[in-house]
């Protein structure tokens, strides 16, 4: 097992931001790459603003931010990573995207690096049956806000060779998270139970048996979540939600897990929540409100 010190981000998004931070954070030098240079400086942006503000909190030291900040490096290609001990993915939840991310990564990376997906739902093993490096591949499943969730799911492939999954644990550790181990099955453990949870309340929207208030008011003080179903669908992205439904519906074709008419219409629409300013509710004005 080679010793991580360097690591590398594909995907300059939320996730992508939020992993980097935490390797830095953890003494990682950290190079974040995304197929936009604008969107990695602004994923830069918001990580020194994250910093600053648990600075502000007296949560880090100043020194610590800096020293943080002069870890993280931007790269303008998949080549920069090349010496990268590390390379986990944090791309949009599309399995011909992820692989061809992986198609272009690999032929770059020295023989020894491991590679790492932060997919939700999709199949680890299936993943890395398109790399060069099946043996070298695991699923690393940060919890969104990464900085703020403790979680990281662990997911081995079939190939996946246990000094990989040893890694993968130690890693997750060393960013000081608890893992949980699941199996390779769809959407793991955390997404298998949350996402259709969600689903079933946009459902309980969709044949009218409440608002959007009525159903996130209910589960907030009724089984005390700290949002609601629909809030935290729009938190999450409702491409996202209906991303991972799909797997699950293909995954194990079972129609408990047909994603919601209204869920689709909302995609469709352009409607995904709280990143684009409309979702389950409308975050356009002063505070958020319901759109049904």
């Amino acid at each position: 097992m080679i010793t991580i010190k360097t690591v590398g981000i594909i995907g300059a998004g939320q996730m992508g931001a939020g992993i980097s931070q935490v390797c830095a954070q953890s003494g990682y030098d950290v190079l974040l790459y995304d197929q936009s240079a604008d969107a990695v400086k602004a994923s830069l942006v918001r990580i020194e603003k994250g910093l600053n503000r648990l600075v502000e909190k007296e949560a880090i030291s100043d020194a610590d931010a800096q020293s943080a900040k002069a870890r993280l490096m931007p790269a303008g290609s998949v080549q920069d990573l090349k010496d990268c001990d590390l390379v986990i993915e944090a791309a949009t939840e599309n399995e011909q995207v992820k692989n061809a991310i992986f198609k272009s990564v690999c032929e770059h990376l020295k023989p020894e690096a491991y590679l790492a997906s932060n997919t939700s739902s999709i199949s680890i093993t299936r993943l890395a049956a398109a790399t060069d490096r099946p043996g070298k591949f695991i699923g690393l499943h940060f919890m969104n806000p990464v900085p703020i969730m403790k979680l990281v799911e662990i997911i081995r492939g079939i190939a996946t060779d246990t000094s990989t999954y040893e890694m993968g644990i130690e890693f997750a550790r060393s960013l000081g998270k608890t893992t949980a181990v699941a199996e390779d099955f769809p959407a793991f453990i955390v997404n298998r139970i949350l996402i259709p949870m969600i689903n079933e309340a946009i459902y309980t929207l969709y044949e009218g048996v409440g608002t959007v208030d009525a159903i996130d008011t209910g589960l907030k003080l009724g089984a005390n979540h700290p949002m609601g179903p629909l809030e935290l669908a729009d938190f999450i992205g409702l491409d996202t939600v209906l991303a991972v439904m799909n797997v699950l519906y293909d995954g194990l074709s079972d129609s408990k897990y047909r994603p919601c008419p209204l869920l689709v219409k909302y995609v469709e629409a352009g409607w995904l929540g709280r990143k684009v300013g409309r979702g389950f509710y409308d975050y356009r004005g002063e505070k958020p409100v319901p759109t049904r």
